[in-house]
């Protein structure tokens, strides 16, 4: 991912006068909403159909939200390069962004909210008020789960890193974020996604990636023990395995701990909220009343 380069749109200069007024006839018909857009983006397998619960609860609490959940690399198609799927939401998400003079909100779910990040990272005047990431490997991903025996039978989590350090395994969007404690050096070596925007891995773009984070106003943690896919499910706030498995939260990381892409400097600024909820399975967040009203529904206005 190199610089984003925007077109610049020319200035027209008009005089006030019928067709000013006839415009702002128009614009008192709309429906007036003070909630900011919502955008979501769906995780590994999903489709929008997944989100039809999530929509209606924001609909029923904040009307007249303009929600969008981004249709691309659904299902199957989610399994394409997270680069590659970075750039094509970016398409999609950017003039929204351009349409909400107040900013955004992103809503994000499992490996939607890696996308997120890239998205985040790589915009250089991208306007996100507050980042959602619902229940997302923000750390990586190292378990054996339903969708890794699926995916890859015939691999456990202790040798998967055979297949996803490789220049082969990296086209999987899974091995984007495999981070396997027991291979670091494999993972700073190979790991052409997240080992990059955790500016884990040399990237010219570090400096840029960081101050393009740093516009975020509100990053928003929600996970918990019962999740059952995010391994450890402490990757969902930042936390992860150090060498012994043993999990180290976020501000015990070497990335938080140096800064490395703006996550020490948001804390700073209390600008992360952390969720720990029980009893929810991963593919259930997104339909989980109680979770919607008791960490999402605040943050959408």
């Amino acid at each position: 991912m190199g610089c984003q380069v925007c077109s610049m749109r020319p200035c027209w200069a008009i005089s006030v006068g019928p067709l000013v007024l006839v415009l702002l006839s128009a614009l008192s018909k709309l429906p007036v909403s003070g909630y900011k857009p919502v955008i979501i983006v769906h995780g590994l397998f999903d489709s929008p159909a997944e989100f039809k619960t999530m929509l209606d609860f924001i609909n029923q609490t904040h009307p007249g939200t303009n929600v969008t959940v981004v249709d691309l690399f659904d299902r199957s198609e989610s399994l394409q390069p997270l680069w590659k799927q970075v750039l094509g939401f970016e398409q999609v998400i950017y003039p929204i962004m351009q349409n909400a003079a107040k900013g955004v909100h992103l809503l994000c779910y499992s490996q939607g909210g890696l996308i997120c990040r890239g998205l985040l990272e790589t915009m250089p005047d991208h306007n996100v008020d507050t980042f959602i990431s619902l229940s997302s490997p923000q750390m990586g991903q190292y378990g054996d789960t339903d969708y890794l025996r699926y995916l890859f039978p015939q691999y456990v989590k202790s040798n998967l890193y055979r297949f996803c350090y490789k220049q082969l395994g990296q086209t999987f969007s899974i091995c984007n974020y495999w981070n396997d404690p027991h291979h670091r050096d494999l993972y700073l070596n190979s790991s052409d996604y997240l080992a990059l925007l955790n500016s884990e891995r040399r990237c010219p773009n570090a400096t840029i990636w960081k101050k393009n984070f740093l516009r975020l106003r509100k990053l928003v943690l929600i996970g918990g023990p019962d999740d059952g896919v995010i391994t450890p499910w402490q990757s969902s706030q930042f936390g992860f395995y150090n060498e012994n498995e043993t999990v180290m939260d976020m501000r015990h990381q070497k990335v938080y701990l140096q800064d490395a892409f703006g996550l020490k400097t948001l804390d700073a600024r209390r600008a992360i909220t952390s969720y720990t909820v029980s009893g929810v399975h991963h593919t259930t967040w997104h339909s989980n009343l109680t979770v919607y009203e008791s960490y999402i529904e605040k943050w959408l206005t």
